[in-house]
């Protein structure tokens, strides 16, 4: 079963979906005259982040703290500490280069989920790229695969890698009895889950930039620690992405390929960009401006955020600690992140870590579960019993993941998380004629000096595709 996963896992990521996403990434860069460098200051701006009257959409930053939520797990933590053992120091390289390219993809797949966003039985948006596949390209089919697949990836299979995780670190620094760790994790994750959308957004637009926060001072406390290694480190990273290292031994097309298969597969696991994902956030919001490509904006920030600062950091942590090629060295993952956080800080370390993986994976877990819930309202098995049945699902991956052993996991979430993604890219090439024209339309009216406003009128060739009254003149549910 392990060879059979790591041959698909090898074909998709060696041979199919690294071409691909870098393919895309640089197409769509060139097309847009490489918009995350032109307008990179505008990713910033505050009058992307302000609250719309519309109550039928959380707002732009809720929306943002969601998909954040999701991105910002154990990918930032044990999942860059993976790669860097798996595939050198060079792997960070690759991460910060397909964050770069992904932010442009993300842009695409967040105007696009904006632009076909429905609204669901009690009036409130919702949508993703189930949505611009089925109404979009006319091919349901394709939507009601990927949906399968998103359910299938983020609301069972990641949720128990999260769990694993959180059980993990509480054991290394607390020793505490698995069944405790389940009670606990199940208890909170119920208590989200079944409270609703709404609560999850309010709660997400405080917790998100606090835990962002505090593991970034964490972070330069202990880099600061070692502040004299810190220049060979990034002349290491170089190197190490190009194969400098390994000339003198011929190995540098092993290394580079590693380097690079470790860092574009790492990278996409943690920022997420174009596999589709945070689309189902974004959807959710009522922008102001009121524009699909503000909101395609804001998402931008969310893959800069994940990958060029809170995986950075962690890659910083580890390499500036030296313990990454320390004589005899077999630590990997969370232990190894705990081990370079530990000779800074002490024993109160492994402390630290436990708290950061239990804040980012259970914050994961949640925002997961929202993803999923919205590709179920699409898949027509949003009912009341419906749900609480995936709930209990949803519950029961928790509970497997705190107690099982996830080699074959990890291998199962690579293959589904690639296919989701080759899906998502195949409908965002197809579409991206639209929403280029749209983004262009966006940046035309800030350049009028306007504030942007998405009028359907003017894009005659999708305006039968688009759901009545979600764009246009607005007539909230309190008007009618």
């Amino acid at each position: 079963m392990t060879e059979m996963l790591d041959f698909f896992d090898n074909i998709l990521w060696g041979s199919i979906l690294i071409y691909l996403l870098l393919g895309t990434g640089i197409y769509l860069s060139l097309r847009t005259r490489f918009i995350q460098f032109r307008q990179f200051g505008h990713i910033f701006s505050i009058s992307l982040l302000k609250t719309s009257p519309d109550p039928r959409g959380i707002s732009t930053f809720q929306a943002l703290c969601i998909s954040l939520a999701a991105r910002i797990g154990t990918g930032n933590l044990s999942g860059v500490a993976l790669a860097l053992t798996a595939g050198g120091p060079g792997a960070i390289f690759w991460m910060w280069l397909i964050a770069l390219i992904g932010m442009v993809t993300s842009l695409f797949e967040n105007t696009l989920a904006q632009v076909y966003k429905s609204r669901d039985i009690n009036g409130r948006f919702r949508g993703g790229p189930a949505d611009y596949m089925a109404r979009g390209l006319g091919m349901r089919w394709m939507g009601v695969f990927f949906s399968l697949l998103l359910v299938l990836t983020f609301g069972l299979i990641f949720n128990a890698l999260q769990a694993n995780a959180i059980a993990q670190a509480a054991t290394l620094a607390f020793n505490a009895d698995p069944l405790y760790i389940v009670t606990g994790l199940l208890a909170l994750t119920a208590t989200i889950i079944f409270g609703g959308l709404k609560s999850f957004s309010r709660l997400s637009q405080w917790v998100v930039p606090l835990m962002v926060m505090a593991y970034l001072i964490l972070a330069v406390w202990v880099i600061l620690h070692n502040i004299e290694r810190l220049p060979q480190v990034f002349v290491l990273v170089f190197k190490s992405a190009f194969g400098l290292q390994e000339v003198a031994s011929g190995a540098i097309g092993y290394g580079v390929m590693q380097a690079l298969t470790q860092g574009v597969q790492r990278g996409l696991f943690s920022n997420e960009a174009g596999m589709g994902s945070s689309p189902n956030a974004a959807a959710l919001a009522a922008p102001v401006p009121s524009h699909p490509a503000a909101v395609g904006f804001s998402q931008m920030l969310g893959v800069f955020i994940d990958t060029i600062v809170i995986c950075s950091a962690t890659a910083l942590i580890i390499l500036t600690s030296g313990l990454l090629d320390a004589p005899g060295q077999k630590l990997e993952g969370i232990a190894l992140l705990q081990g370079a956080i530990s000779a800074a800080t002490g024993s109160v370390g492994h402390l630290l870590v436990a708290a950061f993986v239990f804040i980012f994976a259970f914050s994961s877990i949640t925002a997961n579960y929202v993803y999923a819930e919205n590709n179920l309202m699409f898949l027509h098995s949003g009912d009341r019993a419906k749900l609480f049945v995936f709930r209990l699902l949803v519950l029961g991956m928790v509970a497997f993941g705190c107690l099982a052993e996830l080699p074959l996991v990890w291998k199962m979430a690579d293959i589904a998380m690639a296919l989701m993604t080759i899906t998502n890219l195949t409908a965002l090439l197809l579409l991206s004629g639209l929403a280029l024209k749209v983004i262009k339309d966006y940046e035309r009216q800030r350049e009028m000096g306007k504030i942007p406003v998405f009028n359907p009128e003017h894009f005659p060739e999708i305006r039968q595709q688009l759901e009545p009254g979600v764009w246009g003149k607005k007539t909230y549910p309190s008007e009618s």
